[in-house]
């Protein structure tokens, strides 16, 4: 994809890389990618369940591509096997050539599920041997593309949880298993639902420090917003029901012109994964199906449906610059939640608290604000242009991270984007208001 050094990472690319500590951040990455997988039957690796889902054998499959095209091919280490499968294994980039048209993943038989899992033990030698051994001064130059490589497949796991959620759903009710065995939390009860106040003004709004960050989150600049207030958390199960029970998704008056012919032309009637049985909600969960619970947030909606229920209960969806501004005056710069680590794969009830409760972790957040590169944006260079900046189009922002975000993934700059019809993922709802 590219040697060149990226110039606008905030990362100090001057520094000699710590190895050790670099080949434990890589080789923990990918253990925990197959630990994600090891649940599965070679069946339920090669499902696609519907376009914007990936069977899980690609994913373990495009991951390592990244590494071996990023890095093992500029060193001279690329192998004529890990070329025959470019085709198969490369996601959106078209500056790199052809490749297997995304809905039809599902379609093919090869390369096998073994083949992808040769190839990622191949790739894992390699790079191993590669940032224990290898000259320090292509350590050095291509140590901030091994960092893009941990991240991207920190968002791909991210991805099979949720993508495996969406396959295993697709099973008729009564063939459905659990991916693992829940896990649940001790909090079961959400508290009164109360707005707080946020003073506004000119603020500065995105990546600071010198850590490393995706070119979305960057440069930080300043954007002025009004006084506003934001909801101490989630909305819930219950308070969505609410919405539903008066009609909701039949009263075109609450939707956008979009969300209402979406609403139509796919028989919304509820979330996602909720279905209705002898008077009773289901859920399913990748602990498998059980009752709702009313005090947990309402997960698995669009912005769409967010922004209706939003209309209907007089409010108001947050921007993202109020979002990132409230998290930062609320103390959110390391966020703890919810994460993936806690091996729940679900949302929890908020339990009490004061402040803002359930910004980090949980649910991600659905926001009011268009996915836009910001003031002075500088994309990565080369391929990795294609990274991000070429979906600047027709998207929505989401913050926060989910119960499916690797912990040390997420920081309160985070940029996550997707259209706004997306239901499939764990996306949820926090209202905001004007304040008077």
């Amino acid at each position: 994809m590219t040697t060149e050094t990226l110039q606008n990472s905030s990362a100090d690319q001057s520094a000699e890389p710590d190895r050790p500590r670099l080949l434990e951040r890589f080789s923990a990455t990918r253990a925990r990618s197959l630990d994600l997988a090891e649940p599965l039957t070679a069946e339920d690796y090669r499902v696609q369940s519907m376009p914007d889902v990936s069977p899980p054998w690609w994913n373990l499959g495009h991951t390592s591509w990244f590494f071996a095209k990023n890095i093992l091919e500029p060193l001279g280490l690329y192998r004529e096997e890990d070329r025959r499968l470019e085709f198969v294994l490369n996601s959106y980039y078209v500056s790199l050539g052809p490749r297997l048209r995304r809905d039809t993943r599902g379609l093919v038989t090869r390369p096998t599920t073994g083949e992808v899992l040769d190839f990622r033990r191949s790739v894992d030698e390699r790079m191993a041997s590669f940032l224990s051994e290898g000259e320090a001064t292509d350590v050095a130059r291509l140590a901030p593309v091994v960092e893009i490589g941990i991240q991207h497949e920190q968002q791909h796991q991210e991805l099979m949880v949720t993508e495996i959620k969406h396959i295993y759903s697709t099973n008729p009710p009564e063939l459905r298993q659990a991916y693992r065995p829940a896990k649940r939390a001790d909090r079961e009860q959400s508290c009164e639902l109360n707005f707080l106040d946020f003073a506004g003004g000119l603020i500065e709004i995105g990546h600071r420090g010198h850590a490393w960050a995706w070119d979305n989150e960057l440069p930080s600049h300043k954007v002025y917003v009004e006084d506003f207030c934001l909801a101490n958390r989630l909305v819930t199960n219950r308070e969505f029901l609410e919405f539903i029970a008066d009609g909701g998704y039949s009263q075109p008056l609450l939707w956008l012109s979009n969300g209402w012919a979406t609403v139509e032309a796919q028989g919304w009637e509820h979330p996602l994964y909720w279905r209705r049985d002898e008077g009773r909600w289901l859920v399913w969960t990748l602990g498998g199906e059980r009752e709702l619970e009313l005090d947990e947030p309402v997960a698995h909606v669009s912005f769409y449906e967010a922004d209706a229920y939003a209309t209907w209960r007089g409010a108001r969806i947050p921007t993202e610059s109020e979002w990132e501004h409230a998290a930062r005056e609320s103390g959110f710069d390391s966020p703890r939640g919810n994460w993936l680590e806690s091996g729940s794969f679900h949302p929890q009830a908020s339990g009490g608290g004061a402040g803002l409760l359930q910004m980090a972790g949980d649910l991600w957040e659905w926001t009011n604000s268009h996915y836009e590169p910001y003031p002075g944006y500088r994309p990565f260079t080369g391929a990795l242009t294609e990274y991000n900046e070429k979906f600047m189009d027709n998207q929505r922002v989401l913050r926060g991270g989910s119960c499916a975000t690797p912990e040390d993934h997420i920081r309160v700059s985070y940029r996550n984007f997707w259209p706004a019809p997306t239901r499939f993922q764990f996306s949820g709802i926090r209202l905001a208001r004007d304040r008077a």
